[in-house]
Parts: structure tokens; C-alpha cells; sequence
């Protein structure tokens, strides 16, 4: 049975990806760590789209987690058709004030299980000459960005890691994207322990970060970037020197991190 694997589905983001797919008939799995709020998606789905909506409750921070999920997949006989990897978190501060373990974590899941998940299931899917892997970036991704280092720079890898892979699998049916919204109306914040400043006061809903993806993957597109102001940031970011932005950025962020010295 063909199925879409979301992870990170219990919220945000990957709840809008869960909702929006078995709208249009998807059969679903639905990763993420909290069992409870999983079974609850997964049994309002099945009744209300009519769909197969399953669940694995697993953190993907977990030593092996990815060969598990992918071992529980293959015991099912589930063909992973559509591979969303949205799990991740963020970060914010002066970097040697944060915790090592929690970035350290980060880097583990925002990168380390996000290739991995890629890497298990791209042979089934050129094996069968058709997919879709839609890896969840941010527009943190098109410059260095000052007390979220670690955060903007995972992202940059995964921004930077779809749009490889998309042209070495182009040629087997295969679309990869990189999805990059800005500041979305999810627990991100919270999670992260972020305070929101007035560059994040602008926020899209996940289910509108969700219709950019939809959209980029009917045309094709290996990257798509939400909201007609977040283009227009990360666009004119390519033009600027980093150096001009950190300092912009840092000036922006730094004052409450720095005033703690």
C-alpha cells in the first residue's frame, strides 16, 4: 500500500501536510513522539477523509530511530509514495549561553534524520520511477542569521541538500523540495523558548505554508518559498553581503541576549 509519511505530524506544519493529503485521498503515517495526539489525528482522518491514517510514535533523536521507523514500514509492506520531513526545532541566543546537548540535538534532527529518511526510502521510489520528498527548510536558510546560528545553518544544509538530490533524481520521476517558509503561526516559538521580536511578528498559518507547497510540487518546483514577502527577502538576502546582514540581524536580535552580560 502506497502511503505519505509525515513526520513531525502531531502539529503545525506537519498536521496542515496530514489534513491537506488526506483531503485529496492520501492514505497517511504519521511520525512524531506524541502518541496521544497522533491516535487522535489519525482516527479524525480515517473518519472524516476515509483514508488509511497510521501512526508511529517514535522520537527520531533516538540512537537509530530512522532504520526502526524504516524496518516498520517495510514489516507493513508500506510503499513510502510521498516523504515529508518536517520534524525539527529551533534555537535562540548567544551560543555559548545555549545548551550543547539541545543544539547538538538539533543538528540531529533538523539534518542527521533528514538524510537518513531520504536515504531509506529514495531507492523504492526510483525503483518504482515515482515520489515525492518534500524536506521542510525556512527562508533562515538564504543568510547566516546571529543568536539562531545553529538553527539557520541546519537549515541551510537542508535547503542546500534537496536542491543536490533533486537533479540526481530528476531523471528517475523523482521530485525533491525544499520548502522554505518564514514565521509561521506553530508552537515553533514556544518550543524553542523564543520570544518572538518584531521580525517574527509577521506570521503565515501552516496551512499556508502548505497550499505554496502544494502548489510549487504541481509545477515541478524543487523550492518553494511562502508568502510573497518572505521572496522577497530571501531574494534580495542572495544580493547583500553576509556581513551587512549579520550585523543588521544581530543589532535587530542581540540587545536582549547581550543586555544579560
Amino acid at each position: 500500500m502506497k502511503v505519505s509519511l509525515i513526520t513531525g505530524a502531531s502539529s503545525g506544519i506537519g498536521e496542515a501536510f496530514a489534513r491537506r493529503l488526506a483531503a485529496e485521498g492520501h492514505d497517511l503515517l504519521l511520525v512524531a513522539r506524541s502518541e496521544t495526539k497522533l491516535a487522535a489525528l489519525c482516527e479524525e482522518l480515517s473518519v472524516a477523509e476515509g483514508v488509511s491514517a497510521n501512526y508511529v510514535a517514535i522520537d527520531l533523536t533516538d540512537y537509530e530511530a530512522d532504520r526502526r521507523l524504516y524496518e516498520e514500514t517495510e514489516r507493513h509492506g508500506l510503499e513510502v509514495d510521498w516523504l515529508i520531513n518536517n520534524a525539527g526545532f529551533g534555537s535562540m541566543g548567544d551560543l555559548v549561553e545555549l545548551d550543547l546537548e539541545r543544539e547538538l540535538e538539533m543538528i540531529g534532527l533538523n539534518v542527521m534524520a533528514l538524510v537518513a529518511l531520504t536515504h531509506r526510502y529514495l531507492p523504492g521510489m526510483r525503483q518504482r520511477k515515482s515520489g515525492t520528498i518534500i524536506n521542510v527548510s525556512s527562508t533562515a536558510s538564504y543568510q547566516p542569521v546571529p543568536y539562531m546560528a545553529t538553527y539557520a545553518a541546519t537549515k541551510a544544509f537542508v535547503t542546500s541538500f534537496s536542491q543536490a538530490i533533486a537533479e540526481e533524481n530528476r531523471r528517475d520521476g523523482i521530485l525533491v523540495q525544499a520548502l522554505c517558509p518564514g514565521p509561521t503561526e506553530t508552537a515553533f516559538f514556544d518550543n524553542a523558548k523564543i520570544e518572538p521580536t518584531s521580525m517574527f511578528k509577521q506570521q503565515q498559518t501552516a496551512d499556508e505554508v502548505v497550499e505554496a507547497a502544494m502548489r510549487a510540487v504541481a509545477s515541478r518546483k524543487t523550492k518553494a518559498i511562502s508568502g510573497w514577502m518572505n521572496r522577497v527577502v530571501a531574494t534580495a538576502s542572495l544580493m547583500v553581503p553576509d556581513r551587512l546582514i549579520t550585523y543588521v540581524v544581530g543589532k535587530a536580535i542581540g540587545p536582549k541576549f547581550r543586555s544579560k552580560k
